[in-house]
């Protein structure tokens, strides 16, 4: 696939000379040397620093553009030409006054007048210690951003949520805009307490090589003019591309990463398999013991599920032997060419291995990126970008505790060796059942046997033209398509023991097509309106269209095994879906400035939906900010900017579900050969309208000592109105539910980031980050009659524990029963000493209240160092892992009694009955802290001196580096699992634990190759 690079890498001839270019870089002010300055080569990246006396040397040639930086200075750039020799002045900037930003609808803007919170990301992060999904790359880089990825194998879906509990009638997940584009980031399937699996979301999609930059537009005034879809904030991504002037570059990046589950049990071993304190005595006993320890101390020699002997003591293998080494390699290549001053174009070709730590499963990824920017006049300006990507995922892995599961050996009797159930299946195809329980599946079945696999290929396009009337007036028509077609293949093959007499089923053959397209007209300007007055103002529109279609087969039983074709089965079925919506809007933005020190900044946007009655279907969301620039009022020579700055927002959200306001009959089965139609049982409400998220942030930004040391500290409160939610009627009435406008939430925070560099000299510099959120939430009101709404459970406390929003608390809240007590406080148990469940209570809510991450990178002429430590303290889990293993006599509190027994109120019971009877009555037990400490990332690496490549005609420099992602727990409260632990990527079971797949560890290298 690169061969078409290749060649063009080939047909590259002309060099120019190079040459040595020396100087001296001096302050402005006084003429003193400048040590530590950053002499860049721009078309390259490669460079050099100033050493004590601000002198440096680099090698050049005479179209090379060297770009001179340092903390505290404007940029200097210079076209090196004929010169052998350049000194260089440079002037203070200490309040970096010329920083841009790319702020909503992909406009870039002076950071200083921005009267809101806004942190970017640049591509360095994502780039050193890959993610499968580029998105949790974000984990511990951002206050108030929290990111967990599900254990889900690497197609899996990245879990973010912004500021607290999002919208409860949404995903969660903020809006992610490509180029000032909004991109589809549906997740096409997930786990629940019933089975399923992670099939991935569309962020994952991306490739890092292809992104400059991720920009997190926190608050509502930063992502207002957005409206829909912007109440739970806005990711901006950046791609890469080459700059108009450059020169021919062409680079090829390698990465390798290694994943190794990681083990976070800690299980007693010292009894065996069994129960009421006796080993299996059977072949019969040895199946429907196998994931029980409640048998005798280990020792001897015990029947298995065969008939043949096993040792009865602690086998030398755990579950992760069923798992494998997983392996993520990515061979990424690029080459990039301004086209003359006026023009520049990026080609790029990344493709993703992805081998799962679960056998035969894994996700191949192929990103074709190009990227192009030309002047057609003086005035007209015309850019694009296409994006397209192939992947294949095969045998994703089914997650939860439901069937075809395949981490069901977590729970075996610490006895057993998992491996004597190898391959999974007899002579026959048949499933080798190793439980007492059919529909736990045998992983080794569902890895060599299993099938459910999905391709996607999707293009995501984006072409804008913008027209300059003068340098400052500008009118913007921006287009932006993104199409993915899925393919779905899932089956329960022949031989699976709980398929009707073995012959397994098709749960579907299914293709579907999903669009978003979006278009953009602005008009801006930038204009003076005096010498003290500025303005900077655009009014535009956007038309939205979202279109999903899917179509598929499916059957049961098939007639010839092995032979999965939807013409191979005894019963045949088809489906078919469709949902379409639109918005229309309209918008503008002005702000005003004031000398440069305040900047005052309004927003509106008017949206009509397409979901909703006409008479509700329209919404005005407006935003108003404030920045005022204090520094220069104040005499402290060590405070080089200071500014505050406030805003107010509100924006507005939609029902995701079209087709909720009127009455619509649907075809059904013919009856009698007679045609038959049904009438829904949920009632249409036609008076639904858009609900709204308002919010108030105040804000102040700090930089001291010639920005060596920077602070961000934001404060918001932000409520959401008339939130669209399921409510429950009685059948009487002639439907079972309804959609009403009744949920409201609140939440409010303080966000921190501390940036500082306390070394800096000419060899060595060590940069430092930390950033902290506290936020609290409180569910303000839910459906008519405010109860609470049930969310999420495993099946290991079904029904007996769930999350909800519960009014008047945080949410969601993980609900579970107590002991129950008598009069004097004492535990109650029934007349066989058996705990008794007590009040259904509220134990805490899944979100952390406080987070955030410590950051730091070193620096030593060409080697470089970095770690990253994220931290989360204050929310719950609910756990499956610890309900079962208690019930089945795996966790180490189940050693207590064993001989003699729980005694409660001087009644004794045996102790299997014992723990038993506590996790299924007092399901309080399952509910662990989630706080922890991670050594999230760390990096090792080298550049190799330009120098050493002068005689080697192919490469201009290397870069090389050990990689690592999720090293180490430093801190956990959890006994038995990794408290980030979680089978779904949704609200509804965030902060639920139950069988996924094992967390990974990962480490690898990275090698990034400058070519000629």
């Amino acid at each position: 696939m690169y061969g078409l690079v290749l060649m063009l890498f080939l047909s590259i001839q002309a060099h120019s000379q190079t040459r040595v270019l020396t100087g001296t870089v001096v302050a402005e002010a006084d003429g003193n040397p400048i040590p530590g300055v950053t002499v860049l080569d721009k078309a390259n990246q490669t460079g050099t620093t100033t050493d004590v006396d601000g002198r440096y040397s680099i090698s050049v040639n005479e179209n090379t553009v060297l770009v001179f930086s340092f903390i505290g200075f404007a940029n200097q750039e210079f076209t090196v030409g004929n010169r052998s020799q350049l000194d260089v002045e440079m002037s203070e900037d200490a309040s970096e006054l010329n920083e841009v930003v790319v702020t909503a609808l992909g406009l870039t803007k002076e950071k200083r007048k921005l009267g809101y919170a806004v942190t970017t990301v640049d591509s360095d992060v994502m780039d050193k210690a890959r993610e499968p999904n580029v998105a949790n790359s974000l984990t511990g880089q951002v206050a108030g951003l929290v990111v967990k990825g599900t254990n889900g194998g690497p197609q899996g879906s990245s879990n973010i949520v912004l500021r607290g509990l999002p919208s409860i009638s949404g995903t969660g997940s903020p809006l992610f805009v490509i180029n000032g584009v909004p991109m589809d980031n549906t997740q096409r399937g997930s786990a629940g307490q019933w089975g399923g699996s992670d099939n991935g979301d569309g962020i994952g999609n991306l490739s890092p090589d292809d992104i400059e930059s991720m920009t997190v537009l926190k608050g509502q005034a930063a992502s207002a003019l957005y409206g829909a879809r912007a109440s739970n904030g806005v990711i901006l991504v950046t791609t890469k591309s080459a700059k108009k002037g450059g020169d021919w570059s062409l680079s090829y990046n390698v990465n390798v990463m290694t994943d190794q589950a990681v083990d976070f049990t800690n299980f007693q071993n010292e009894y065996g398999q069994g129960r009421g304190g006796q080993r299996p005595q059977s072949e019969s006993d040895a199946r429907t013991t196998g994931r029980f320890a409640w048998g005798e101390p280990m020792g001897g020699n015990v029947i298995g599920y065969d008939g043949n002997q096993y040792p009865y003591l602690p086998s030398n293998e755990t579950y992760l032997d069923f798992y494998r080494l997983g392996t993520n390699i990515t061979n990424s290549v690029s080459v990039s060419k301004g086209l003359g001053e006026d023009g520049a174009f990026r080609l790029s070709i990344s493709n993703l291995n992805s081998n799962s730590i679960v056998p035969n499963s894994g996700n191949d990824r192929l990103n074709i990126n190009l990227n192009v920017d030309q002047n057609i006049t003086d005035k007209l300006n015309v850019s694009a970008m296409i994006n397209y990507i192939d992947q294949k995922s095969d045998n994703i892995p089914n997650l939860s505790d439901g069937p075809k599961n395949p981490n069901n050996f977590l729970f075996l009797a610490p006895n057993i060796a998992p491996s004597i159930f190898a391959p999974g299946y007899d002579e026959e195809g048949r499933e080798i059942v190793f439980s007492d329980d059919i529909f736990v599946t045998n992983p080794y079945f569902i890895a060599n046997r299993g099938i459910n696999d999905r391709g996607r290929k999707r293009t995501i396009s984006t072409l804008s033209a913008r027209y300059s009337f003068t340098p400052k007036v500008y009118a913007l028509l921006r287009m932006g398509n993104d199409v993915s077609n899925d393919d779905f293949f899932g089956v329960d093959p022949t031989g699976l023991a709980y398929a009707a007499d073995l012959k397994g089923n098709l749960n579907s053959r299914s293709l579907s097509t999903r669009s978003e397209l979006n278009v953009d007209a602005i008009f801006g300007a930038d204009v003076m309106l005096n010498q003290d007055i500025s303005l900077d103002a655009l009014v535009g529109g956007t038309f939205r269209n979202n279109r999903f279609e899917e179509v598929g087969v499916g059957g049961s039983m098939f007639v010839i095994p092995g032979l999965y074709s939807p013409f191979n089965v005894e019963v045949f079925n088809r489906s078919y879906g469709f949902n379409e919506r639109e918005v229309v809007s309209g918008y503008y933005s002005m702000g005003f400035g004031y000398r440069d020190f305040l900047t005052l900044t309004t927003t509106g946007r008017y949206d009509v939906y397409s979901t909703l009655p006409v008479d509700n279907n329209s919404i005005f969301s407006p935003s108003v900010t404030a920045a005022f620039l204090f520094d220069q009022f104040l005499n402290i020579p060590a405070l080089d900017f200071g500014k505050l700055r406030s805003s107010y927002a509100v924006t507005s959200g939609e029902p995701f579900a079209a087709y909720q306001t009127q009455f619509y009959y649907n075809s059904a089965n013919s009856y009698n050969g007679v045609a038959a139609g049904s009438s829904p049982l949920s009632l249409p409400n036609l008076f639904l309208k858009p609900f709204t998220t308002d919010e108030i942030e105040l804000g102040m930004d700090l930089s001291f000592l010639n920005n060596r040391l920077t602070f961000d500290v934001a404060y918001f409160s932000k409520t959401t109105n008339n939130e669209i939610m399921n409510a429950s009627y009685s059948i009487a009435s002639g439907f079972n539910s309804a959609v009403v406008a009744t949920g409201s939430t609140n939440n409010k925070g303080l966000e921190l980031m501390v940036t500082g560099i306390p070394i800096q000299t000419t060899d060595f510099t060590w940069r430092t980050s930390f950033n902290f959120t506290n936020v609290r939430n409180e569910v303000l009101s839910t459906n008519l009659d405010n109860n609470p709404i049930n969310l999420g459970q495993n099946r290991a406390t079904l029904g007996n524990a769930v999350t909800a929003y519960v009014p008047g608390l945080p949410g969601p809240q993980i609900r579970a029963y107590d002991y129950q007590y008598d009069a004097n406080g004492d535990i109650v148990v029934d007349n066989a000493g058996l705990p008794v469940r007590g009040e259904l209570k509220n134990w805490g809510s899944v979100l952390p209240t406080h987070y955030g991450g410590w950051n730091n990178e070193f620096n030593y002429k060409g080697v470089s160092f970095s770690f990253l430590v994220d931290y989360n303290f204050g929310n719950k889990v609910l756990s499956a892992t610890e309900f079962y293993s208690h019930f089945r006599g795996l966790h180490q509190n189940t050693l207590v009694g064993r001989e003699e027994g729980i005694t409660t109120n001087e009644i004794t019971a045996p102790a299997e009955n014992y723990y038993q009877a506590l996790v299924q009555n007092v399901t309080k037990t399952s509910v662990v802290d989630g706080d922890f400490i991670k050594l999230r990332q760390l990096t090792f690496g080298y550049s190799f001196p330009d120098r050493w490549f002068n005689a080697v005609p192919v490469f201009k420099g290397l870069t090389a580096s050990i990689v690592g992602r999720n090293l180490a727990i430093l801190m956990r409260k959890t006994e038995n699992i990794d408290p980030e632990a979680t089978f779904g990527s949704n609200i509804n079971f965030l902060g639920i634990e139950g069988t996924s797949l094992p967390s990974t560890r990962s480490i690898g290298f990275n090698l990034n190759f400058k070519l000629h």
